[in-house]
């Protein structure tokens, strides 16, 4: 949903976070990947602008994932 929100394609979160298309892939399949690989991801995300809320955090509307 967060690549979504921010209208990116599968290359461009690749890119932005330095990792294969294939491993954003993975991800979105609910693979395990390695906690540098989940980090690296989640910080090109966050530079987008996404927001990431914790289980049970409500903050700025709800649960899930916003847009600052």
């Amino acid at each position: 949903m967060a690549r979504a929100a921010i209208g990116w394609g599968v290359r461009d979160l690749a890119k932005a976070a330095g990792v294969s298309v294939d491993t954003i892939s993975r991800l979105e399949r609910g693979e395990e990947l390695l906690p540098r690989t989940t980090a690296a991801i989640r910080a090109a995300l966050e530079n987008s602008g996404v927001i990431f809320l914790a289980d049970g955090q409500t903050v700025d509307g709800g649960p899930g994932v916003r847009l600052k």
